[in-house]
């Protein structure tokens, strides 16, 4: 049976835990996640693994990205199994702090990011969220301290905000964005994807084909605004009511026109039934 990781749950026996780690000179990897872990998430590890001496990951379903109306009580936690599935991979720690830990009586700062955070994609339909998501990062990395941390690309305006905040504040964490990881279909691996009924889990992997779809066609030099309204089109037909489906500079989110406007990158959220996806893809 493989060794369980150690569950660190304060700061004081985090620090101690990667101390020798780091007075040896050797590298920590941190995968910052919110739990209810999928091949993905372990995608993530695996590649750890290969660049660094030490490995954590951190489980925490972070209160202040969540709305009122949205589903913090409900997202699925799955703790016994997280760290089961941990195990096999080898990891050295779990970085598992309670919300009153990560936010302690008193605790009044929160990051306001600019940028890619407001580039009018999930921050118009989110607002709350990348505050939330910047701040808890950014202590994650005080935290920690780690020489990289490793995000997946499906959550790819996340990606460049949280790139951007460890270069804006020096927090000398390398930000590594990993490929999405698909199931057989397409369809982008997601904690929420378990939400999905039969027939809605069916109809899930059209994001993906318009997705792939538009950006053949941009590549072809159709008319970017054309080809992503009836993209939209077609993920409607599918069941889907769509918040946005974008061609975006890949760095700066910026909207563009044409191929001459940099590099592509294609965004989409939707939501079936009550479960909300969201997916991209360079082109």
């Amino acid at each position: 049976m493989a060794k369980a990781p150690k569950v660190l749950r304060t700061v004081p026996s985090l620090r101690q835990a990667l101390a020798r780690t780091r007075k040896a000179g050797g590298k920590i990897a941190l995968v910052p996640t919110m739990g209810a872990l999928h091949r993905g998430h372990l995608a993530m590890v695996a590649e750890e693994k290969q660049r660094t001496h030490m490995v954590v990951v951190s489980i925490f379903v972070n209160p202040t990205q969540f709305a009122p109306n949205e589903d913090f009580d409900s997202y699925p936690r799955t703790f016994k199994k997280d760290i089961a599935a941990l195990s096999e991979a080898k990891v050295d720690f779990v970085w598992a702090p309670t919300p009153a830990v990560m936010y302690p009586e008193g605790f009044v700062t929160r990051l306001v990011p600019k940028g890619a955070a407001l580039a009018g994609l999930e921050d118009k339909f989110r607002p709350h969220f990348f505050g939330g998501v910047a701040t808890v990062v950014a202590k994650l990395f005080t935290q920690t301290q780690p020489d990289f941390a490793l995000f997946g690309q499906k959550d790819y305006q996340q990606l460049r905000v949280v790139t951007q905040m460890a270069k804006d504040l020096d927090l000398g964490v390398k930000v590594v964005g990993i490929p999405t990881v698909r199931e057989k279909d397409g369809l982008a691996l997601s904690s929420r994807n378990v939400y999905l009924s039969v027939a809605e889990r069916a109809a899930a992997p059209a994001l993906y084909r318009v997705l792939k779809a538009s950006a053949a066609r941009i590549k072809r030099a159709e008319p970017i605004a054309m080809v992503m309204e009836e993209g939209a089109h077609e993920i409607t037909r599918a069941g889907f009511a769509v918040d946005y489906l974008e061609a975006r500079h890949a760095l700066t989110l910026a909207p563009v026109v044409t191929r001459k406007d940099g590099p592509i990158r294609l965004l989409v959220a939707a939501k079936i039934g009550k479960t909300r996806l969201i997916d991209n893809l360079a082109v």
